[in-house]
């Protein structure tokens, strides 16, 4: 018997890591990244909150229930290994320190959380290509390969 065969067992039960959780001002919103590697397929719910004064105010929730003063300026989308939160608005009553929990179903090894603070001052822009880009890219794929389907098409005229 190999002494090392538990080890993998043991790292697959870790469903979901937060790798990274990164901030950034697009225009007058904030961002707030949060990267995670993703070890199985189960729905992932998240929690962004915000601990300002020593109290925790949650922001945008799938596991709790927001708080009513960011429930219209907040929203959340999913991309493949990112939850990003974008707060409208902000100011600097917004400053805090800014935690992401993800956690998937039925994982039992518990949340996976990690914090950042975030002080307007010290934010830098966000680069305003990296979601635009995903977006479009399908579009101006098609929008290049449309002078080659026709061409394929005369040919087969």
């Amino acid at each position: 018997p190999n002494p090392l065969l538990p080890l993998p067992v043991l790292q697959a039960a870790h469903c979901q890591m937060i790798k990274d959780l990164s901030a950034c001002l697009l225009g007058q919103n904030l961002r707030v990244d949060c990267r995670y590697e993703n070890k199985t397929d189960n729905p992932l719910t998240y929690e962004f909150s915000i601990t300002k004064d020593n109290r925790k105010h949650v922001i945008h929730s799938t596991i709790s229930v927001s708080e009513n003063i960011y429930r219209g300026r907040a929203n959340v989308t999913m991309h493949r290994n990112l939850v990003c939160l974008h707060l409208q608005s902000f100011t600097t009553s917004d400053e805090g320190i800014y935690m992401c929990e993800l956690k998937a179903t039925n994982d039992y090894t518990g949340n996976q959380m990690k914090n950042i603070t975030v002080i307007k001052d010290k934010l830098e822009k966000c680069a305003g290509f990296s979601l635009l880009i995903q977006n479009t890219s399908w579009l101006l794929l098609l929008l290049l390969s449309l002078p080659l389907l026709q061409a394929v098409d005369f040919v087969s005229l």
